[in-house]
């Protein structure tokens, strides 16, 4: 016997009548007739070789080797109703199963502790697996299913790809507390472009956009490789720098070396998306994944309107 000739039927007519101890009963359990039952359950013995009930007027019982077939018949049915409750939460649950999602390294380690566990509370089947890396890479892990979506900043190449805005975070000035720009007055970001700049190192998304903002040259300032050696720097005394919004500490700096400001009002910022294949068959599920995301925009930012970049 293959497993083309096992039906799933078969199993619970057996099941049926292991239970009921009576093929009567157990054709009515099954909603079949009683002949049509008796007959399966001959067919399924033939086809395994074996004897599972013990026949006779008075009742039926169980062989040793249909306890085996018995028990296990059970545990297949078992798995076969879950496959079938997988696929049914699976339409009432926009995503589930395994989902890769990165993010840029300027917003994951900052958005991820804040959002992981609403997040996990809305999608409890979805099994993620989060990863950090620059923009290119990012897009490129997308393009060629490494990942399968991703938290960005716009803008980005979009062939291939759909995205999702899904806030705006604002840049604030982190300069240290001796600096000029420490000590109030009106705050613009064309006013910050000089040398004391700090930037990223080259192909960090988050350098182009300080640079853009500030009307800086490509040239100007020292350089990090992160977010949080920019903040050494600026402790330190070298210079002042940009910085998201979320990566911005809660309260004044402990040390006292650092202040953080806010620009004035239309100040620098960036837009973060959520991006994947358009020819992802869950298009569907990781638009509800980015509906999320937007309506769980972190304090300190703008929530964007629910529109998808076509």
């Amino acid at each position: 016997m293959n497993l083309a000739g096992l039906s799933l039927r078969d199993l619970e007519y057996v099941v049926a009548v292991a239970d009921e101890g009576h093929f009567g009963r157990a054709s009515e359990r099954c909603n079949v007739s009683q002949p049509t039952l008796s007959v399966q359950v001959r067919k399924l013995e033939a086809a395994l070789g074996l004897t599972l009930f013990e026949r006779s007027n008075r009742r039926i019982l169980l062989t040793e080797a249909g306890q085996g077939i018995v028990r296990q018949a059970r545990v297949v049915l078992a798995e076969a109703q879950r496959l079938l409750a997988l696929a049914t939460e699976g339409r009432g649950s926009p995503l589930t199963g395994r989902l890769t999602l990165a993010a840029i390294q300027t917003l994951g380690p900052y958005f991820f502790p804040v959002v992981l566990r609403p997040l996990r509370q809305e999608f409890p089947l979805l099994a993620l697996s989060l990863s950090e890396g620059r923009t290119a890479e990012i897009v490129e892990g997308l393009r060629d299913g490494r990942i399968d979506a991703a938290l960005i900043s716009l803008p980005v190449p979009q062939g291939g790809l759909a995205l999702s805005p899904l806030f705006v975070e604002p840049f604030h000035l982190a300069c240290p507390a001796e600096h000029p720009l420490a000590q109030g007055g009106a705050l613009s970001a064309t006013a910050i472009a000089g040398p004391d700049l700090l930037l990223l190192d080259e192909g960090n998304c988050l350098r182009d956009q300080a640079i853009a903002a500030c009307g800086a040259g490509s040239a100007a300032g020292r350089h990090a490789t992160s977010l949080e050696t920019l903040r050494s720097m600026v402790a330190a005394g070298a210079g002042y720098t940009l910085l998201p919004a979320l990566a911005v500490p809660a309260g004044p700096d402990a040390s006292g070396l650092t202040v953080t400001r806010a620009f004035d009002v239309d100040g620098p910022g960036r837009t973060i998306a959520l991006a994947w294949r358009a020819s992802d068959p869950r298009s569907a599920g990781l638009a509800h994944l980015a509906a999320f995301f937007r309506a769980h925009a972190p304090p300190g930012t703008a929530a964007c309107r629910d529109a998808a970049i076509a």
